[in-house]
């Protein structure tokens, strides 16, 4: 059953009571909130993701609530918890729909050390993924929108989920958080994208959240293995640069660009080594979508023999 399937009040009571709990990859995410109008954005952002049994256990136990002290009814505020704590400062109640995506991505970068984390954009086609490592602000995510629909599977915008047991790339399709400028670049690249609302002046300036294809979601136990790396940087105006770089190069910016090198320490090395040995490893800066997906293509396009 997916989430869309609910109606309005079943999902209300879902969310104001033992919770909805809901399959975003590899892990169970289970949502409560009496907040209004938080059950609406819920019913229609996560429409086609999947829901697990009222009684199995959620990976992560997340609440948006209003805190319970007296300043609840002289600002309009919510707090993130998970299992029952807040790591963060609280929110506007205008923002508490990204602050539930900001919180989902704290839980997984915090604890999911079962897999190795690096802070990556990752799509596949054929079976095969690119990995986009970069930190914020060099444009992975818009980019990754584009690619998605543009004939590409996304697996992430955020998380480069790599199994230990086998070096696979897991999906985890959550929605895609665009900032600022990135939200009416794609508007007009790709008019199709279903994009929620516009939530302004948030930490991270407007943010507005992209559906992905119904596939991706549908797909989200389909691992994919590693084929490219390619490092990605928006510069304005800058003509498009597609290059090979040296693999002891992309092996320092895999690892620096993931979120439990540390942790995982030999088994991290081992598998950022495989990776990198398996991957055709690039640098691109761009200005231009079209260019840039054209280019990603023609470097993927399987050739004869």
């Amino acid at each position: 059953m997916r989430v869309g399937e609910l109606m309005q009040g079943e999902l209300e009571s879902r969310l104001a009571g033992k919770g909805l709990t809901v399959q975003l990859g590899p892990f169970n995410i289970r949502i409560q909130t009496d907040v209004a109008p938080f059950p609406l954005l819920i019913h229609q952002l996560y429409q086609s993701y999947r829901l697990t049994p009222t009684d199995e256990i959620g990976d992560f136990n997340v609440r948006i609530a209003r805190p319970k002290s007296l300043r609840r009814w002289f600002r309009q505020q919510i707090f993130f918890s998970v299992d029952g704590r807040s790591p963060f400062a609280p929110y506007s109640i205008e923002h508490s729909f990204p602050a539930l995506e900001w919180g989902i991505n704290w839980c997984i970068a915090t604890r999911a050390h079962h897999l190795l984390m690096l802070h990556s954009a990752v799509v596949e086609r054929n079976g095969n993924a690119i990995l986009f490592p970069a930190w914020p602000g060099h444009g992975k995510s818009t980019l990754c929108t584009a690619l998605v629909f543009s004939g590409w599977r996304l697996l992430s915008d955020e998380f480069g989920l790599v199994r230990p047991e086998d070096g696979l790339l897991l999906p985890i399709p959550r929605l895609i958080p665009l900032k600022n400028e990135s939200i009416d670049v794609i508007k007009n690249f790709r008019p199709e994208a279903v994009i929620g609302p516009s939530f302004l002046k948030t930490r991270k300036g407007t943010v507005a959240h992209v559906i992905p294809p119904e596939d991706s979601i549908l797909r989200s136990q389909e691992p994919a293995k590693p084929r490219w790396l390619i490092f990605p940087r928006w510069v304005a105006g800058a003509p498009l640069s597609l290059e090979p770089i040296p693999k002891s190069q992309a092996f320092l910016m895999v690892a620096t660009n993931a979120f439990n090198y540390e942790v995982l320490d030999q088994t991290a090395f081992r598998l950022v080594t495989d990776m990198v040995k398996a991957c055709d490893c690039h640098s691109l800066v761009y200005s231009d979508l079209s260019e840039a997906v054209a280019a990603i293509d023609a470097l993927t396009r399987p050739t004869d023999g």
